[in-house]
C-alpha cells in the first residue's frame, strides 16, 4: 500500500504555486499554516515563516483566501493548522464553516486538547508522552487520521529519526485500530521519511519543506519528489 506524503507550507502570497509544485512532486496532502504570533509547538523555521507571513498581512481572512486559491490548483486534502487563540478571535463555528467553504478537508489546532470542543472535528495530535488513555481518546475523536508527533519538543529539521517513534506507533496502532497514522516533526530527509513510513501509514514534512520552498517551486518539487521516491521504496 502506498504511503501518504504530507507537506506543510505557511500561508502566503506564493503558497498556491508552491502547493501545486508539491503535489506535482508527489505530495498526497498539504497542511497550510495559519500564522500565530505566539506559537507553542513551532520551532525556529516555522516561527520565521509565520513572522514573514504576518509581515505580509496574512491574517485569518487572507489565509482563508490563500486556502481557496490553493484549492483551485490542487485536488488533494488540504488541512489548515493553527492555534486556538485564532479561532477564539475569529469564532469557532465561523472558522470551521469558512475553512470548509474555502476547501479545507479538516483542521489541526495544535494547542486544543482532544476533550475540548468535541463538536469541532479535527485531526488529533499525540506524542511520545501521551498516555494510553490519551491515545484512545485522540483516536476516538480524530478526523480521518492520527498525527504522531515523533519528538517531545518543537518542530524542526533534525538528523535521524526519533527513537521514540517506534514505541509511539505501536501504542497508537493498538489504540487507533484501522485509523491511519501519520508521523511528523523532525522528519527531514528521504531516509527519515522511509524509516518513519516503515512504522506508520505516512509522514508529514514541515520545517525542511519550508526551508527548501525558499528556493521556489522548482526546488520544492525536486525535494518532494525525493521524499515520494523514498516512500515508494519503503
Amino acid at each position: 500500500m502506498s504511503k501518504t506524503l504530507g507537506i506543510y507550507l505557511m500561508s502566503g502570497p506564493e503558497t498556491p504555486e508552491l502547493a501545486a509544485a508539491a503535489v506535482e512532486g508527489g505530495a498526497d496532502l498539504v497542511e497550510l499554516g495559519f500564522p500565530f504570533s505566539d506559537p507553542l509547538a513551532d520551532g525556529p523555521v516555522v516561527r520565521r515563516a509565520a513572522e514573514k507571513a504576518l509581515a505580509q498581512g496574512m491574517r485569518t481572512k487572507a489565509c482563508l483566501e490563500c486556502l481557496a486559491a490553493v484549492r483551485e490548483l490542487v485536488d488533494v486534502p488540504l488541512v489548515p493548522m493553527t492555534y486556538s487563540s485564532l479561532l477564539e478571535a475569529y469564532g469557532w463555528e465561523r472558522f470551521a464553516a469558512d475553512a470548509q467553504a474555502a476547501g479545507a478537508t479538516s483542521l489541526i489546532i495544535a494547542d486544543l486538547p482532544a476533550e475540548e470542543k468535541p463538536e469541532l472535528r479535527r485531526v488529533q495530535m499525540v506524542a511520545p508522552t501521551s498516555t494510553d488513555e490519551r491515545l484512545r481518546l485522540a483516536a476516538d475523536r480524530t478526523d480521518g487520521w492520527l498525527y504522531l508527533v515523533t519528538v517531545t519538543g518543537t518542530t524542526g529539521a533534525r538528523h535521524g529519526l526519533s527513537n521514540a517513534l517506534a514505541g509511539l506507533a505501536e501504542r497508537a496502532r493498538t489504540a487507533a485500530g484501522d485509523i491511519p497514522l501519520y508521523a511528523g516533526f523532525g522528519i527531514s530527509t528521504p531516509d527519515d521519511a522511509r524509516a518513519a513510513a516503515e512504522l506508520t501509514d505516512g509522514v508529514v514534512v514541515g520545517s525542511r519543506a519550508l526551508e527548501v520552498a525558499e528556493g521556489g517551486p522548482k526546488a520544492l518539487h525536486g525535494y518532494v519528489r525525493s521524499l515520494r521516491d523514498a516512500l515508494d521504496s519503503a
